[in-house]
């Protein structure tokens, strides 16, 4: 008698927004390593991402979901493609896919979200107190039909705890990165921002910080590499300070090559979860200066870390990092993609236990 092997159950993991940006890294490193044990089905809206996932193999449905379709149409794709597909569970992110996911999946499915992006100041993600006060409550109620949650930090965990009260403990999966094959690390003061020109990168301060540095190091150079709505007024702040000789905004940049022409990376965010810039730079040798804030001590030694509004001490910061190789950032023990990738299976497995 021949045996064959038993299938895989299936896991339909669910993503709104179909941009290379965000969740999208997280999503494609899971394509690439898989999960031990589980078949991964995909759920996108069109655009860059299904396309991505394609190019590596991924099985892939590639229909109207996310923000930009409507809660409505966003339900009943997801009611139809559980319906079709039959997954043993559905992995939710960011939090439009969770809401959807609790509202159209119903009780025979197990149900899981992973949090990228919560922050402890509400104002971070929302605009008014109210509606912060409205989505905290949504997700409460939300969380009550999820059978595990994930969190990319401790950070993260202890905020999902304190604003949403979920009822099972949140596991703590960092995001994963592998070890990279760079060149050399050299120093220089070639500093690099990758981030969205928005008022919680706190791009501003990074300016002051660098107008400090560039004042008793004149060779330093900045790139705020990105695009978004306060590139107006970081181009006035340039001007203001004297410094269009050495800041350069190109907007949108390939982050591997961009890395790779720069000495630092410098984030000083009001908050971050697990930056997968910060990750990216640490691993591949650069120097880090990060704002101590949100999972930023999780990854990051006490030099690497500094307050975004002491303009003294992000220069400071950024000169060490640039010229002091043995002030950099470390990543020894950090998990890879496929240890990753094993932590959420075990969750899924966990999950299974309790249903």
């Amino acid at each position: 008698m021949v045996l064959t092997p038993a299938t895989p159950p299936l896991a339909l993991w669910v993503v709104p927004v179909s941009d290379l940006a965000g969740v999208a890294r997280h999503v494609l490193d899971v394509a690439r390593s898989g999960i031990p044990g589980w078949r991964l089905l995909f759920l996108a809206p069109p655009g860059a991402l299904p396309e991505r996932l394609r190019e590596l193999g991924a099985e892939v449905v590639e229909e109207p979901f996310g923000p930009d379709h409507g809660l409505r149409a966003s339900v009943a794709t997801l009611r139809d493609v559980v319906r079709r597909e039959r997954p043993a569970l559905v992995h939710s992110h960011l939090s439009y896919a969770d809401i959807v996911a609790a509202l159209a999946v119903g009780r025979g499915t197990r149900l899981v979200t992973t949090e990228h992006g919560i922050a402890r100041d509400d104002v971070v993600y929302h605009r008014t107190s109210g509606k912060a006060r409205l989505m905290a409550a949504a997700h409460t109620v939300r969380l009550r039909r999820f059978d595990a949650a994930i969190a990319v930090s401790r950070a993260t965990a202890a905020a999902m705890v304190e604003k949403w009260h979920p009822r099972r403990e949140v596991v703590v999966v960092p995001n994963g990165v592998d070890p990279v094959a760079a060149a050399t690390p050299t120093t220089g003061l070639r500093i690099l921002s990758l981030a969205r020109l928005s008022p919680e990168k706190r791009l501003p301060a990074l300016l002051d910080g660098f107008a400090e540095l560039h004042r008793t190091h004149p060779q330093a150079r900045l790139t705020l590499a990105g695009t978004g709505p306060e590139e107006p007024a970081l181009r006035a702040q340039v001007e203001r300070l004297g410094l269009a000789d050495a800041v350069v905004l190109p907007g949108f940049v390939d982050p591997g090559p961009a890395m790779a022409a720069h000495d630092v990376l410098a984030m000083l965010s009001v908050w971050e979860n697990c930056s997968y810039a910060l990750l990216d730079a640490a691993a591949r040798g650069l120097g880090v200066v990060a704002s101590n804030v949100g999972g930023n001590p999780e990854m990051l030694p006490p030099e690497a870390l500094v307050r975004a509004d002491d303009a003294g001490a992000v220069a400071g910061a950024l000169a060490r990092q640039g010229l002091d190789l043995a002030a950099r950032p470390e990543l020894d023990r950090w998990p890879t993609v496929a240890e990753m990738c094993a932590e959420i299976g075990a969750t899924y497995a966990a999950a299974g236990a309790r249903t």
